[in-house]
């Protein structure tokens, strides 16, 4: 039986993104840097919870933002406000960051800054539920946002992305209350399909939640650091 031209050509692209992917990640390795991929559905707040969270973490560790959008840089403008380095990616058609895109990234991050003396980088990933969960990056960890506005069925109609997950933000839970929304119902979907996702609920809004996210990547941070690897950088490369 032969396999459709479609599907060949997308094995071979997800073929190529994973070899790029454990490139990037070497490098994570011999930076002893933490990488988190954070990803969503448009507007679920991804921008907003790095808004209320970097202030918070840069008092005790170092990181920067490599920022996607298909467009505008205006996340990105709204996270270097922050005070801290931001790298704008605009991937113009395309629906997710892969990795050779990271890639691209880190290769203008050096020439800011030496990743190594950095704690956490942070993908803030284009929104969308779909593609961004078939390309790793080179992460360590994929951070997924569902915004209560969304329903409690999103986990079941795109499962892939939260199958992935290693944590699960519930945002905009200040909001809860002018909704027909039950929390129960969304961390129990999320956690039919995902028994060991990490499930969190957060408002940046409010607040609620922050300090419990915030723990869990100090945690991640740590345990990064402690599992360091010795193995020599190799040459930043896109291939």
């Amino acid at each position: 039986m032969h396999m459709p031209l479609e599907d060949t050509l997308g094995l071979n692209l997800l073929a190529a993104n994973q070899h790029q992917a454990e490139h990037n990640q070497e490098h994570f390795e011999c930076w002893n840097l933490l990488c988190l991929n954070l990803m969503s559905s448009p507007g679920a707040g991804k921008t907003a919870l790095l808004e209320r969270s970097l202030p918070v973490l840069t008092a005790q560790h170092k990181m920067a933002v490599l920022e996607g959008d298909m467009t505008t840089q205006l996340d990105a403008e709204r996270l270097e406000a922050v005070g801290i380095p931001v790298v704008p990616i605009t991937t113009g058609r395309a629906c997710h960051l892969d990795a050779s895109m990271v890639s691209g990234g880190l290769t203008l991050l050096k020439q800011r800054l030496d990743p190594a003396q950095l704690d956490l980088l942070l993908v803030e990933n284009v929104g969308n539920l779909v593609c961004p969960a078939e390309f790793d990056v080179g992460e360590h960890h994929k951070v997924a946002l569902l915004s209560v506005t969304e329903g409690d069925d999103k986990p079941l109609k795109y499962p892939l992305m939260f199958r992935q997950a290693d944590v699960v933000l519930i945002t905009k839970v200040d909001l809860l209350p002018h909704l027909p929304v039950e929390l129960g119902a969304i961390r129990r979907n999320i956690l039919s399909i995902n028994p060991n996702a990490t499930v969190i609920e957060v408002s940046a809004i409010s607040g609620e939640g922050l300090e419990t996210w915030h723990q869990w990547v100090r945690q991640a941070i740590a345990e990064r650091t402690t599992g360091a690897s010795a193995i020599q950088s190799p040459a930043l490369a896109t291939a």
